[in-house]
């Protein structure tokens, strides 16, 4: 069975769709977004690349923003607003003019290796980078079509960070109750048409790393989620594409590639679609139906998520 179930997840990878402006024209909705992580590597690797591959997608689409979903500097995260790490990891990466837009980011565990609070600082100094918290909640009503983001901070969360403080400075310093608490009065004040979580950390994937991690974000967050009308819950940190869907979940779970430097995948139970291949995640929603695009590095649709009201 896992044989079969990797071999459909090739042969999805393999299905190639949107590559073109004239396809790209195609995926848009009433409102538009990109999704990216794992990004930094000085454009090593696919970084710059994909990164062009989002500039010119971008100027058919016109996204409303982009949400950064966490290490976006690797390996030391920054040392301060002045690092140089801001220009070689992000400013001069991103420097399609199209791609001038705002930027909500959160913190990946690869942040906490750094100061976390020059991540945050940073806001003052770039005019895109738009980070108010380390969690926050960003609404959006494009022509009547409405959305809430809820961005959180999922390294806390997860213990194996917090019994490490000499590695991932602050995360024990922060509050679990509070931030959870937060979330779930987020939830339940929510009443846009779509609702997406985004988080660093995967609840379900597959994946070599700590099974601790998703276990502590499943007795976490997982169970608030559960409680609400929650879409999608999508996050990063695995690099590369997953969509699973547990049995009885009502909620697509969703892993983005890496925009840089992507890893091999099998599927596992529940998982809907998994694929190595790198690069980013188109979100198009309108009042009836919510599209998260896997996009590889050429600007190949390779998999889409679909939800419908």
């Amino acid at each position: 069975m896992k044989k079969l179930l990797l071999s459909l997840c090739l042969l999805l990878s393999a299905t190639l769709a949107a590559q073109t402006p004239a396809d790209w024209e195609g995926l848009k909705r009433t409102a538009n977004f990109f999704m990216a992580n794992d990004l930094g590597r000085n454009g090593y690797y696919d970084q710059k690349p994909i990164a062009e591959t989002m500039g010119r997608m971008a100027e058919t689409i016109g996204p409303e923003c982009v949400f950064a979903a966490g290490d976006v500097h690797h390996f030391w995260g920054v040392a301060s607003t002045q690092d140089p790490l801001w220009m070689t990891n992000f400013e001069l990466i991103y420097s399609h003019p199209e791609l001038m837009i705002p930027w909500y980011p959160i913190l990946g565990n690869h942040e906490y290796r750094g100061n976390t609070q020059a991540v945050i600082d940073y806001s003052g100094v770039s005019r895109r980078w738009m980070m108010p918290a380390r969690y926050y909640t960003k609404t959006f009503d494009e022509d009547g079509v409405t959305l809430r983001f809820i961005m959180i901070d999922t390294t806390p969360l997860i213990d194996r960070y917090r019994e490490k403080p000499e590695k991932y400075h602050d995360a024990a310093e922060q509050d679990i109750d509070a931030q959870l608490q937060w979330l779930e009065g987020e939830l339940k004040a929510a009443r846009e048409d779509w609702v997406i979580v985004i988080g660093h950390h995967p609840i379900y994937a597959e994946t070599p790393k700590e099974e601790s991690e998703r276990a502590n974000m499943q007795e976490r967050v997982g169970k608030i989620l559960a409680r609400y009308n929650v879409d999608v819950y999508a996050c990063g940190h695995i690099h590369n594409f997953q969509h699973l869907k547990p049995k009885g979940s009502r909620t697509d779970y969703v892993v983005n590639s890496s925009a840089s430097l992507a890893r091999e995948v099998n599927p596992v139970e529940g998982t809907q679609f998994c694929s190595p291949e790198p690069g980013f995640t188109v979100i198009a929603a309108d009042k009836k139906e919510l599209d998260l695009h896997f996009v590889d590095k050429n600007g190949k649709v390779i998999y889409t998520v679909k939800r419908t009201k």
